[in-house]
């Protein structure tokens, strides 16, 4: 199973790294150690310390002069620079570089990375031009998903799923698909979602509930292959919902949430929270019926409004090919 070496990955927002505090990461199969320093300078290293195997992860930071610091092994308190160097006790002698440097690509707070391989996509801009125009509401649900990348990805582009694995949330009770737009490695989805009626009760236990309308209105983004943004909006202001996909292993999937808002009410900053809740919910959802599925199943069923799922297959299988866009079209006759 390809994880699509050459593809960017988002591995973090700058925001989910805190200061001189080790974190692991993964990708393709290997890990990795990130951590930022005082000065705020970000590295990332392979996580397995060459002397012998223990997880740099699990051991901290030690500040340097200019607010640099050094991740320690927590095994024998080895120091390893941004570079990969190491000083043995009693030499007082830098060595050579030990460990390689993940190469690291940071913009607007976003750090990326193509895992070590030669580039074959450019990284999209469009969280760039978010973060220009809206103001930063937080992450959330940050998860590793025992599935492939590949089955992460038709879960999330299988629109029919919304008023299944999430009905519970929503109460949504029908996917009225309107349009996709195939624009190669970026597409569009539109369709509204009418909702069963919530008692005043349900609403005050769960505020959020108040923002919703009765037939909910999605736009999904999509850039293959690690972003869906999801764009919303209500009378108190407007959302972008950014779903983030890195492939750990053949077998592991990572997901996690950014999202950014827009203010038209002054309560739309106090529902922040809440927002990010509601998303932590999904995610949860979604990563439960990935384990609740079997591999492998033949599909001998074809519902309407699988375009999506046809555009991450096309794009899947013949990827890096340039992709002629071929699956534009409306469903206003699919609608129910």
């Amino acid at each position: 199973m390809t994880m699509l070496q050459g593809a960017p990955w988002l591995l973090a927002h700058t925001s989910m790294l805190v200061v001189n505090q080790p974190r692991k990461i993964s990708l393709y199969g290997s890990d990795y150690v990130l951590w930022k320093d005082r000065s705020g300078k970000i590295s990332a290293l392979p996580n397995a310390c060459p002397h012998m195997g223990a997880m740099l992860s699990e051991g901290w930071c030690q500040e340097k002069d200019h607010q640099m610091s050094t991740v320690v092994c927590p095994f024998h308190a080895l120091e390893f620079d941004s570079d990969g160097c190491t000083v043995l006790p009693g030499t007082n002698k830098k060595m050579l570089p030990q460990l390689q440097p993940l190469k690291l690509i940071i913009q607007n707070n976003f750090i990326w990375s193509y895992g070590g391989y030669e580039p074959k996509m450019p990284l999209p801009s469009v969280l760039n031009d978010i973060a220009d125009r809206y103001a930063f509401i937080g992450h959330t649900a940050d998860t590793s998903v025992e599935t492939d990348l590949l089955s992460m990805l038709l879960n999330m582009h299988d629109y029919n799923h919304q008023n299944g694995t999430h009905r519970p949330l929503f109460r949504i009770e029908a996917v009225q698909f309107e349009q996709f737009m195939d624009e190669g490695y970026r597409s569009h989805a539109f369709y509204n979602m009418p909702t069963a009626a919530t008692s005043l009760s349900e609403k005050l236990t769960n505020p959020i509930l108040l923002t919703l309308p009765k037939v909910l209105v999605a736009h999904l983004e999509n850039h293959f292959p690690s972003l869906v943004i999801f764009h919303g909006q209500n009378a108190l202001g407007k959302v972008a919902q950014i779903h983030i996909f890195v492939p750990e292993s053949e077998t592991h999937t990572r997901t996690y949430v950014l999202m950014y808002g827009i203010s038209k009410h002054p309560i739309f900053r106090s529902l922040g929270k809440q927002f990010l809740h509601l998303a932590k919910v999904v995610v949860e959802q979604d990563s439960a019926i990935l384990s609740k599925i079997y591999p492998n199943t033949p599909q001998k069923i074809k519902l309407n409004n699988e375009v999506g799922m046809d555009w991450v297959r096309r794009n899947f299988e013949r990827f890096p090919e340039a992709i002629e866009t071929n699956l534009s079209r409306s469903f206003e006759s699919q609608r129910t």
